[in-house]
């Protein structure tokens, strides 16, 4: 894989820490931002929002901006509210998304509307994408802008689409990736590129940039999905088996329906259709999927986007921190492993 470890790295675990250290003096400074401009004298706005953005996960989206401002060599101070802003909006994302998919928990905790009811959770999600909007505003860029609202409009597209393709087992897999090229990989890109937008560079560096967002995003989306079927629930910070249950029709299944005989597609029909499902269908699930390979096939799916991102990462110089963002594609592809 080209960019990727190589053999005299193949012992060292990839992981996020090199991107962490190279970019913590300025997510320091953007998490500060982030705590300031999520305030309103309305208190139940701050409570809820500190609530997600508290809950953690690992600021990758912002980072991606620090990280491509720092690659292309920016000195400015520009990139901090945009981290900011591509946070709030990711953070938007999630509040809805977990109204519109009644989930419980996220990253192991209650989600807010669990704590605080879907009501709220829907406004403060649109106070948040206000937030950002205000931010990209502030900023001045019309690219800036044009690349932000652009991204923020095909996220909603993407989880209009999902809806639609939820419960259809004839959704096929250009479709699905059409979902996640929308819910999730345009936000990295998006990401991405400011970095370089705000630097000024040449269009080269900033589609360079764009193209390694939207790979990674592809990548990180298609692992996330995989491991929806394989992975402990202490991993994923939600229950295993969620999307099978929302019959959310992610590749390993879509690629499972590809090869189902009769009998196998009657079952899918009630399980994700129908949404008739008892306690043993998630594990007849998941030995259809392996029985298919379609586990693995995702992987490799997500390998192919992995090995995208770093080819795009090749057009700048050798430095550190292209190098942890080479361990920041690896490390999402180890989650798979």
């Amino acid at each position: 894989m080209p960019g990727l470890t190589n053999t005299a790295e193949a012992a060292r675990k990839p992981d996020m820490s090199a991107l962490s250290a190279l970019v913590d003096s300025d997510l320091k400074r953007v998490n500060a931002l982030i705590l300031d401009r999520m305030q309103s004298p309305v208190a139940l706005i701050p409570q809820l929002a500190g609530h997600i953005i508290a809950a953690g996960g690992k600021r990758l989206r912002p980072m991606l901006t620090l990280a491509s401002a720092k690659l292309v060599g920016y000195r400015g101070d520009r990139h901090l509210a945009l981290s900011a802003a591509v946070e709030f909006i990711h953070t938007a994302t999630l509040l809805h998304d977990d109204v519109v998919d009644a989930s419980d928990l996220r990253r192991g905790l209650a989600t807010a509307n669990a704590v605080w009811g879907n009501k709220p959770s829907v406004l403060v999600g649109d106070f948040l994408f206000s937030r950002a909007f205000q931010l990209m505003v502030e900023d001045g860029s019309l690219d800036v802008l044009r690349i932000l609202s652009g991204a923020s409009a095909v996220i909603a597209e993407g989880e209009v689409l999902q809806l639609v393709t939820a419960n259809d087992i004839e959704t096929t897999e250009e479709a699905y990736l059409q979902v996640i090229g929308a819910k999730t990989a345009v936000l990295f890109a998006a990401a991405s590129e400011i970095g370089a937008v705000v630097a000024g560079r040449p269009e080269e560096e900033i589609k360079a940039l764009a193209r390694f967002g939207q790979s990674l995003g592809m990548a990180f989306q298609l692992i996330d999905d995989m491991l929806d079927f394989s992975a402990r629930e202490a991993e994923l910070g939600k229950s295993v088996g969620d999307d099978f249950r929302d019959g959310k029709m992610t590749l390993p299944i879509v690629l499972a329906l590809k090869a189902a005989d009769d009998t196998e597609r009657a079952f899918w029909r009630r399980t994700l259709e129908e949404q008739e499902q008892t306690d043993a269908d998630l594990g007849h699930a998941i030995g259809l999927l392996r029985k298919h390979g379609t586990l693995d096939a995702t992987m490799e799916r997500a390998r192919f986007y992995a090995e995208d991102a770093a080819a795009a990462l090749m057009l700048f110089p050798d430095q550190p921190i292209r190098r942890a963002l080479l361990d920041v594609i690896e490390f999402c592809l180890q989650r798979g492993y």
